[in-house]
Order: structure tokens, then C-alpha cells, then sequence
């Protein structure tokens, strides 16, 4: 078991080891579409890469993973084979969202031997989400 600060630690020291060794500005938060980004998770079991819907504004939030399942066989074929198309994933924090994501099992942000395996395919697999978010942005956004 790690303390609290341990943990907190081990965090800052994976995404500060991370950036630097993939230094590159992503897109993350800066999509222009409002309510739709593009997310890192690293936890104690998994690390996943997402596109996320989060709207408060459910009409917003339908049209937007609309667009994005009209797509799903280009991503499925061009870019994520492996990503997972749900509609209605709960957080932690109860909130409901639709997601679109990538996960590497077996991964934890406290096992170091696990980093590398994991910034690899955090790297590798954003790469493919941001292109296929810069191929489409424009029918997403419209």
C-alpha cells in the first residue's frame, strides 16, 4: 500500500517522466467542440486513452456521439481496431458520459516496472486518436 502522498508522488513523477519522453503539445482539452476531448487515464489496474463526450447538455451530448458511432467502422479500420464504442460510461464520480476508448490492462501507476510498457502505449495510441479527431473535426463540429 502506498500513503496518500506516495501515490501522489508516483503520479507526478510517471507524467513528468512521460512528457519527457514524448515531449509534444496534444490536443487534449483544445478540441473546439464543446464538450469533447481527448484524455490520458493511468490508474492502479489500467491505463486508457479516450475521446470523450461529457456535454451537460444531453441534446449536445447525443449529436455528438452520433457523429462519432456514424464513424466507427473508419476508426475501427484506419486507426483504433481495438477501441470500445460505450454510450453511457459512468465515472467515479457518478457522472455519466459517452467515451470512446482504448484500454492496456495490467498496467499500474504504482508498479514502475509497468511505465515503459505504458507511456508507449499511451503515446502510440493518442497519436492514432488525435489523427482520426484532425480528419474529422469538421464533420464533428458541424
Amino acid at each position: 500500500m502506498f500513503s496518500k502522498e506516495e501515490s501522489k508522488r508516483l503520479r507526478q513523477d510517471f507524467w513528468i517522466a512521460f512528457g519527457k519522453s514524448f515531449p509534444r503539445k496534444w490536443i487534449r482539452y483544445h478540441t473546439n467542440i464543446k464538450g469533447l476531448s481527448l484524455k490520458f487515464h493511468f490508474h492502479l489496474k489500467f491505463a486508457m486513452v479516450s475521446l470523450d463526450i461529457e456535454s451537460d447538455d444531453l441534446e449536445q451530448r447525443i449529436k455528438l456521439w452520433e457523429k462519432a458511432t456514424s464513424l466507427r467502422s473508419i476508426l475501427l479500420s484506419d486507426y483504433l481496431p481495438d477501441a470500445i464504442f460505450d454510450d453511457s460510461y459512468v465515472l467515479s464520480n457518478q457522472k455519466e458520459i459517452s467515451r470512446i476508448y482504448v484500454s492496456l490492462p495490467d498496467v499500474s501507476i504504482h508498479n514502475k516496472n509497468t511505465w515503459q510498457e505504458t507511456m508507449v502505449f499511451l503515446n502510440n495510441q493518442m497519436q492514432s486518436l488525435e489523427a482520426f479527431f484532425l480528419d474529422f473535426k469538421e464533420f464533428l463540429e458541424s
